[in-house]
């Protein structure tokens, strides 16, 4: 490799190169989502504990079962940050002023969702997943840091489980909950 030379893609836990800005379906693995959301860490590592996106995605998959959405919308809402398995986490503050990687973010994270959904969520599946993504971010911070974010949060109708978790625990549940609800969406496909 000659000096300053860098690759378009990352090489993935599975060991698959992958290009985040020209995303391939055939190279979107499960794994390569579950494994490196169980090391990120959410708020950007300014918790007093260690709470991995990967919680957090399981919590609002929880929180959307606990309020009878569909396998569907449950689904979606624990791949709803699985782009940051590849790209990685931006704190929402920088994040709306980066047009290029909300750009990207959204290439991705709609790649992500077809090949597992089958579709990109409607608009209508898009506000149950903002709303169920911003509702468990409220009660995150309200636990770790004793801070509301919002004046009217949402009902959380699910138990958030906060508690310091094994990276592999984490890995595990994720994958074991997305198998649980991809059979049941594919299933209803058929």
């Amino acid at each position: 490799m000659t000096e300053g030379f860098m690759a378009d893609y990352i090489t993935t836990y599975s060991r698959i190169h992958f290009t985040p800005l020209a995303p391939q379906a055939e190279d979107i693995v499960i794994e390569d989502i579950a494994h490196p959301l169980s090391f990120l860490t959410r708020a950007n590592g300014h918790f007093p504990q260690f709470y991995s996106v990967g919680q957090h995605c399981i919590q609002c998959a929880r929180e959307a079962i606990a309020r009878g959405y569909s396998e569907r919308l449950a689904l979606a809402c624990l791949l709803h940050d699985a782009s940051e398995a590849y790209l990685s986490d931006i704190t929402r503050p920088v994040k709306k002023n980066l047009p290029g990687y909300r750009e990207a973010e959204k290439v991705l994270q709609d790649a992500i969702y077809r090949k597992f959904l089958g579709s990109v969520p409607r608009e209508d599946e898009e506000r149950c997943i903002k709303n169920v993504d911003d509702t468990c971010l409220y009660f995150e911070f309200l636990h770790f840091a004793g801070e509301k974010l919002y004046e009217q949060p949402g009902k959380m109708l699910s138990v958030a489980d906060f508690s310091l978790r094994p990276f592999a625990e984490v890995e595990m549940e994720f994958t074991e909950l997305f198998a649980e609800l991809y059979n049941k969406c594919a299933a209803q496909r058929s």
